[in-house]
């Protein structure tokens, strides 16, 4: 009997879905069109990081040749991205590697990849909300954090914040409502600032070409050496390297091709949403390609404006696009950047909150959650519990 027993849960860890088992259940199947794809896909992967990425990477990994780590990066994340769009015309339904681990290794695979992905974005979430509080707080002079740090204080360090941030949780509510939406109007939102965000990147663009100098990508030990002594220690500069278009050698932009990769990774929440596509063997793939293809000349071009307009040692890691429009005498720019840093995070949490919300509901859909969690409303066709569960999962954070 206990044979038998073990026998047969160990049957169920590694029993797999086949595609005939697998039959899509959502109402609301049919209503992204490839366009709709493409915007989720560069909402996920053009990020607030394109607005410190660049700047990371020039100042001490590769300088100017940035341009050329990003478009190895660029390469790479297309032949990946291949293989996502393969996986989604063979397996032609939602939930990303989740579902390819169900239909080709078993379910106690595809539980731990599933709850993976759920941590993943349930943290991403989290970090994303509490960086739009911080950059909102920054632009109105630190009133918020002043105010909660002097009414609120937390002193148990290492463990809490130093504050309670009821502005990061009244935006995760804010954006739980919106989720509750149909996915028609919640991708029209999360297109609207993705729209905003590269009009910003665009103007960052633009500015760049027009006020850069082709000088700062052929910089010389000389310039190093006269920046310092105008600068007379007031401002720190990073290492110039060998100086030129490629100061750190082939070492450096290895190493900058591969910190730049990561800029790319968010194409694979395109098959997470397959479901919901009009073609699905043809926008996905579509979709997943096109994608990493604007987020390359997003990154290339916004790489090669600050390189032009800011000496890379003189970068500052930690905010390169308002230093860079402060170097060239722009300083109300800097409220232009800021803007689309917003939208681009609040584009990332819509996002993550989009795919936690799926990926709860299909894993509950096959049994691995409690089922609740996939219930349908009848009137919005959207699985409410899930989508209160995963906002309350992130206010958790």
């Amino acid at each position: 009997m206990l044979y038998q027993a073990l026998r047969r849960f160990g049957q169920k860890l590694v029993r797999r879905h086949t595609l005939e088992q697998y039959v899509a259940k959502i109402s609301t199947a049919g209503r992204l069109s490839t366009l709709d794809i493409v915007a989720l896909g560069v909402v996920n992967t053009v990020g607030a990081g394109v607005y410190v990425l660049a700047g990371e990477v020039a100042s001490d990994k590769a300088g100017p040749s940035i341009v050329i780590c990003f478009l190895v990066a660029a390469l790479s994340s297309v032949l990946t991205a291949l293989c996502y769009a393969e996986f989604s015309a063979r397996v032609p339904h939602s939930a990303s590697a989740y579902l390819y681990n169900y239909v080709t290794v078993g379910e106690l695979w595809a539980f731990i990849t599933g709850w993976n992905l759920i941590l993943s974005y349930v943290t991403g979430a989290a970090s994303v909300a509490r960086a739009w509080s911080l950059a909102f707080d920054n632009l109105i002079g630190n009133q918020i954090s002043q105010t909660l740090h002097e009414s609120i204080p937390l002193n148990i360090p290492h463990v809490f914040a130093e504050y309670p941030d009821f502005f990061a949780m009244g935006l995760m509510l804010l954006f739980t409502g919106l989720l509750a939406v149909r996915a028609s109007e919640f991708v029209l939102v999360t297109t609207v600032f993705t729209v905003v965000n590269v009009l910003v990147l665009g103007f960052v663009i633009i500015s760049g070409f027009l006020k850069g100098k082709l000088h700062n990508w052929q910089l010389t030990e000389e310039d190093y050496i006269m920046t310092m002594f105008r600068l007379n220690d007031t401002s720190p500069l990073g290492p110039l390297g060998y100086g030129g278009f490629v100061p750190f050698g082939f070492q450096g932009i290895l190493r900058g091709a591969a910190t730049c990769f990561y800029a790319f990774t968010g194409f694979d929440s395109v098959v997470t949403i397959a479901e919901e596509a009009q073609n699905l063997q043809r926008s996905v793939p579509m979709g997943i390609v096109i994608s990493v293809f604007i987020c390359f000349l997003v990154y290339f071009g916004v790489s090669s404006a600050l390189t032009l307009m800011v000496p890379y040692y003189q970068l500052q890691p930690g905010s390169p696009l308002p230093e860079a429009f402060l170097h060239i005498g722009w300083a109300p720019a800097r409220y232009v950047v800021a803007i689309g840093a917003l939208c681009a995070l609040s584009a990332s949490i819509l996002d993550s909150m989009f795919l936690l919300r799926w990926m709860t509901f299909v894993m509950a859909d096959d049994g691995l959650l409690f089922g609740v969690l996939a219930r349908i409303d009848s009137k919005t066709s959207i699985p409410i519990v899930a989508t209160v569960v995963s906002g309350t999962s992130i206010l958790a954070q």
